[in-house]
């Protein structure tokens, strides 16, 4: 497998000092891939392990480090592979969803963390779920925001089906018309998003952050888009799309998140939904966190209020301050 590495000074300027750590984790054909993760707080501090989504990397988590660390918690948020400081695999095809489990998986596995509390977010949940679902000896409580664990019940195969039969119609729109799609509970949101990502040849990691979160600070635009300098390091944020499990190719993905919920039928370690009040791409999905899950039951769940999709850069502190208070009541 042929792998791309950012350099280190690519990362200079965009206020995201923290130490870099580093593991090993294996592709599929056994090349070895760089990991990494950025691991803050006091090392016997309990562990919340940070997973980001699409097209973010762990400086989505940047502004909550202090507020989680001062409470005595250590923090840890990994790169997922294509992602940030992480290796990135050259081709899109060398992704798949399961592959992003493997690679966590073996993470975590590298590392050998225990006692950890999970804070899952967009494909963090996605994936981060999955491996809870693997593992549940190692993760103590877990927090969901602004995430789904989609099933066959979520999007049966007749259902997906469709979705595809009307793909190749849709065109090829903007990040902003993707945002106006979600907003407006357009029921083929999900495939234009898909569309955009995989196939607009001027997909911009630097305008997806501008256009939905409406941010236009150069230099945490920049810091966004910092992993990437050219398009040849774009494969895992252009992969991520088509890997989203809706269409009839992801059937078998739906079956193995069956899997998963099947085994949280009977998880009772504490689970907080943390969604937040503006985010049209996850609302609704919270409920079947609280519904089908033991561990969820007689939590105080919270709704993040004024933040959108990416509600760690929007509302950090007010995320930062419902972990803590979720892990102190349990």
């Amino acid at each position: 497998m042929n792998f791309l590495r950012t350099p280190d000074a690519a990362f200079d300027g965009i206020g995201y000092d923290f130490t870099p750590h580093y593991a090993e984790v294996a592709a599929a054909d056994g090349t070895a891939l760089r990991m990494h993760y950025l691991d803050e707080g006091p090392r016997d501090g309990p562990i919340v392990l940070c997973l980001h989504g699409q097209p973010s990397w762990s400086y989505l988590y940047r502004d909550m480090v202090a507020p989680l660390t001062r409470a005595g918690l250590r923090v840890v948020a990994p790169d997922l592979i294509g992602f940030g400081r992480s290796d990135k695999p050259a081709a899109v095809e060398d992704y798949s969803y399961t592959a992003h489990v493997d690679w966590v998986d073996a993470f975590m596995e590298a590392v050998d963390f225990r006692s950890v509390t999970g804070l899952f977010q967009n494909w963090g949940g996605m994936i981060g779920m999955r491996v809870v679902a693997r593992h549940p000896d190692r993760f103590d409580r877990v927090v969901v925001a602004n995430t789904m664990l989609l099933d066959t019940t979520d999007i049966p195969l007749d259902a997906s089906k469709a979705l595809r039969a009307g793909y190749g119609d849709l065109p090829i729109l903007s990040a902003a018309d993707v945002r106006d799609a979600f907003a407006g509970d357009d029921p083929l949101a999900a495939a234009v998003w898909v569309k955009y990502a995989g196939e607009n040849p001027s997909f911009s990691v630097r305008d997806v952050f501008e256009v939905i979160t409406g941010k236009t600070d150069d230099a945490v635009l920049r810091g966004y888009a910092a992993p990437f300098p050219d398009r040849r390091y774009l494969a895992g944020p252009l992969s991520f799309p088509r890997l989203f499990p809706i269409m009839p190719e992801h059937h078998a993905e739906r079956q193995r998140n069956d899997a998963a919920w099947e085994r949280f039928a009977s998880f009772e370690k504490p689970v907080l939904t943390a969604f937040s009040d503006g985010d049209p791409v996850t609302r609704g999905f919270d409920a079947n966190f609280r519904t089908r899950i033991p561990g969820a039951r007689g939590v105080d769940h919270v709704i993040i209020k004024d933040a959108g999709h990416f509600l760690q850069d929007e509302q950090p502190e007010q995320l930062a301050q419902a972990v803590i208070a979720f892990m102190e009541s349990t």
